[in-house]
């Protein structure tokens, strides 16, 4: 592995952290955007009279697009630099955020997402190769990536909160021209504050257009298979067609003499350890993100502003305990405070393993906590041992394969999730109908009534008075094995980092190309 550091742009300090401002505004408006339309599905379908089984592509059609573009930032940025391609990007997504506003269809919607989609894709990518182009070694890059990482929670979790105060006061139009004002404020930051750079269009003329159009459709292969598996089944034709194009093509642009993706970077053991890390935090935080709302939503009734409420604990427990993390990365190992990052987040998501339909706020607190805590902690010396010693021309590619990794996570982990509660559901609400009769007891402990609620189980308008009691059980149940689920995967990055071997360790005042392994 070329032992080369990646020395910083030369730019003022004022300049360079307003101008990784504005990249995390862009980053935040992109994840935000995710998020921001599940609650208001409903109320655009109305407007627009949009079939109920078309309404998902809404979100769907960004999300392929976004996994498209995220592995492609690298060759943007070398073509157009860092502060160009933020400024085309923005604009972009920008514009196409009004276009969603004023469509009037769903066809018009949906390509307008594409669009969203798109130029969202490399906002995340950008905003951590800036951490190793734009700060220097040490605190400098503790504090730019525990700030990317907070805003990289915080978004997800405050999307159905400010979607819906924004639908409940506004109009569902809103949620996407919300994003003029910080999308202006980000191209003014972001043209006056980056460094200037030369493009290299020349780029172009060597571009492999066939290897982008082979991944492009390779990852919507992927997407798509995994939206539909839940519902089709994973070894449905459809579903095993999707997944067959997906291996195949990727293959094949991998096989290319220079495809527009450097898949060689993971001949990097760090960067190829930093990015399977990366996958399983994806696991994790896409996967709560999904998984907390559909609890509240579904058996504990809660609106769009009272579930953002609740969920803005875990945003808030690493905004606060990012100063810790960043002195922490100082004084710890980087293998060390990963294996407790990683703990403390396996710990955190198995704590919502043991919720009752009954569990509120009170009870998700905690956990949420525990699992805030320790995103920054896991977050920071992945991110540093994985990317801090390419050369500074390798980051940005490294940059979009370690974030297409953790979203790729996210993906697979809410179509497992998913699959999990729709035949787990089933299964548990059997098996209570079943305990009625067998175990009244446990199956008033299972459902937290008193056993004298509990209907004769041969008395069909008894039963049906309690089917929602039931059901919201069943929900409770087979969300519980999601959780448990999820801290089980997590468990596997602590196999990982102690198979990494030998890791580079940064020492004060040394440049990172010269630091040696331990």
């Amino acid at each position: 592995m070329t032992e080369s550091a990646v020395a910083p742009i030369p730019v003022s300090e004022t300049r360079k952290w307003l101008g990784f401002a504005a990249l995390c505004i862009g980053m935040f408006m992109a994840v935000l955007d995710i998020q921001i339309v599940i609650t208001s599905l409903g109320v655009i379908e109305k407007a627009l009279k949009i079939g109920a089984d078309r309404m998902s592509w809404v979100q769907t059609s960004y999300l392929i697009a976004e996994i498209v573009t995220i592995p492609l930032t690298g060759v943007l940025m070398r073509m157009f630099s860092m502060r160009r391609l933020l400024i085309i990007a923005i604009a972009l997504f920008t514009a196409a955020s009004v276009g969603c506003a004023m469509s009037n269809g769903f066809a018009m919607l949906v390509g307008f997402r594409v669009l969203q989609g798109m130029a969202a894709g490399v906002l995340m990518p950008l905003v951590f190769a800036a951490v190793f182009l734009l700060f220097k070694p040490g605190t400098e890059q503790g504090i730019a990536t525990v700030l990317a990482a907070v805003v990289a929670v915080i978004a997800p979790s405050t999307g159905p909160i400010v979607g819906g105060i924004i639908t409940e006061t506004f109009s569902w139009q809103w949620l996407f021209l919300i994003n003029t004002i910080p999308g202006a404020i980000t191209l003014l930051l972001g043209a006056l504050c980056l460094p200037r750079e030369k493009m290299e269009l020349g780029l172009l003329r060597d571009l492999d257009l066939l290897s982008i159009l082979f991944i492009a459709i390779s990852l919507a292969c992927l997407e798509i298979g995994l939206k539909e598996a839940p519902d089709l089944g994973w070894l449905s034709p459809v579903t095993l067609a999707l997944f067959a194009g997906f291996a195949v093509l990727l293959t094949v642009t991998i096989m290319r003499p220079r495809p527009a993706v450097d898949f060689s970077l993971f001949r990097d053991r760090y960067l190829a350890y930093g990015c399977a890390l990366s996958f399983i935090l994806g696991i994790g935080l896409y996967g709560s993100v999904y998984l907390l709302p559909v609890f509240l939503s579904l058996v504990r009734y809660m609106g769009p502003v009272e579930i953002g409420t609740v969920m803005l604990v875990t945003g808030a427990a690493q905004l606060v305990s990012a100063p810790l993390s960043v002195l922490l990365d100082r004084v710890m190992p980087a293998r060390l405070l990963s294996i407790v990052g990683f703990a403390l987040f396996a710990a955190g998501l198995a704590m919502s393993g043991f919720e009752t339909r009954l569990s509120g706020y009170n009870e998700l607190f905690w956990p949420q906590v525990v699992r805030g805590v320790a995103l920054g902690l896991c977050i920071v010396p992945v991110t540093r041992f994985a990317m801090g010693f390419l050369p500074p021309e390798r980051v940005s590619d490294a940059s979009g394969l370690y974030n297409l990794s953790r979203a790729l996570g996210g993906i697979i982990g809410i179509a497992i999730i998913d699959t999990l509660l729709f035949t787990r559901s089933a299964e548990h609400a059997d098996r209570i109908k079943d305990l009625m009769t067998d175990d009244p007891e446990a199956a008033a402990r299972l459902l937290q009534i008193a056993v004298d609620e509990l209907p004769d189980p041969t008395d069909p308008m008894g039963l049906l008075g309690v089917m929602d009691t039931i059901q919201e059980g069943a929900v409770t149940l087979a969300v519980n094995e999601a959780w448990l689920l999820m801290g089980g995967c997590t468990l596997a990055a602590l196999v990982l980092l102690l198979m990494l071997g030998p890791i580079r360790e940064p020492k004060p005042g040394v440049p990172l190309g010269q630091q040696a392994e331990f």
